[in-house]
């Protein structure tokens, strides 16, 4: 006989693929599945990507353009002034520097790549100027998507990026609002929520996620899950923790594998029809699981290396797609003045 939950599985499955929305309540149940039904869990959220998303990954890569000697106090932040982590760093690299590093990512599969810099904003306007012309460079020598994370700029800024056929602005609310102010002191959770609203005012598509692990509960994942769904994004990267020493969340408890492809799972009930990937700290976390992330509604995966740890080799990524039986999405540029 099924027991309640795994009924309960199925009928919010069903619903979400018959076209109809879970409520935080029942997310909140659902993100407390057993280890016992989670493959369960992981299936359905799984039926519910192939309904509204196919059966293509999508494959992204991004640069760490300028690193370190941040000044705003992340305490997951490897890259933070206020903590000695012992990270890399370095100024805004050289034009040629990121434009090789989008050859290189294209040839590995991604069909967007972006440039992301250390730091609260773009203040220097020489230096957004010299991303503003590495970007184009991007968009007409390596024929792929482009997008940028640049911290909190400013709506003419962004209105640049639009001009010069930026397709998505990232910028994580990183967790729960609940939780946020446990994160970070230096910067608001309405100021993320102030650069993402621009960003959508000026045209540019959002992408915004977060991080698990970072000492938040159950039910404030799905509170995450939920804000990203109020705030129209379809574009979802999850990270998982993996802890910087020196940092003050060097010392976070790891999340087990089953607990992480639950919450994917759950995220995936909530938006059904975004893009979610799977992101920094998949090696660490997932290990010999990692597979199982597009086996729980994910979509979409992050390759290459990360901010500032490195990751697995693009080749293992796209062989681990082919075993699964999917394919990959294509880059589909059009003219700047259409997407305008």
């Amino acid at each position: 006989m099924m027991d309640a939950n795994c009924a309960q599985i199925i009928a919010l499955a069903d619903r979400v693929l018959d076209g109809g929305e879970i409520t935080k309540e029942e997310g909140i149940s659902l993100i407390n599945t057993s280890d016992e039904n989670t493959m369960l869990l992981m299936a359905m959220a799984d039926k519910i990507r192939q309904k509204y998303n196919g059966h293509r990954v999508d494959f992204c890569a991004i640069i760490n353009g300028r690193s370190g000697r941040c000044p705003e106090n992340c305490a997951f932040c490897a890259q933070s002034s206020h903590y000695n982590t012992g990270v890399e760093e370095y100024p805004l690299l050289d034009e040629d520097v990121l434009v090789n590093a989008a050859k290189k990512a294209k040839a590995a599969g991604a069909v967007r790549f972006s440039i992301v810099t250390s730091g609260r904003n773009q203040g220097n306007p020489r230096e957004f100027e010299n991303i503003v012309r590495a970007l184009k460079r991007i968009r007409a020598e390596v024929g792929i998507e482009i997008c940028c994370s640049l911290g909190l700029v400013t709506k003419d800024q962004l209105q640049q990026l639009k001009d010069i056929g930026v397709t998505r602005y990232h910028s994580n609310i990183e967790t729960a609002p609940s939780h946020f102010p446990d994160i970070c002191q230096t910067h608001t959770f309405e100021d993320k929520l102030t650069t993402l609203k621009a960003a959508q005012d000026v045209g540019i598509r959002v992408c915004s996620g977060g991080i698990l692990g970072l000492g938040e509960t159950n039910e404030q994942r799905v509170e995450m899950a939920f804000t990203l769904k109020e705030l129209g994004v379809d574009s979802i990267p999850l990270n998982i923790l993996n802890p910087i020493k020196g940092t003050p969340f060097e010392n976070n408890k790891s999340l087990s594998p089953l607990e992480i492809l639950r919450a994917f799972a759950v995220f995936r009930f909530i938006l059904p029809r975004a893009l979610i990937r799977t992101a920094g700290g998949r090696e660490v976390n997932l290990r010999d699981l990692q597979a199982y992330a597009l086996n729980a509604g994910l979509n979409g995966i992050m390759v290459g290396g990360y901010l500032t740890t490195g990751g697995r080799d693009p080749k293992a990524d796209r062989v681990m797609v082919r075993d699964l039986g999917l394919g990959f999405t294509h880059p589909v540029l059009r003219p700047v003045a259409e997407e305008a």
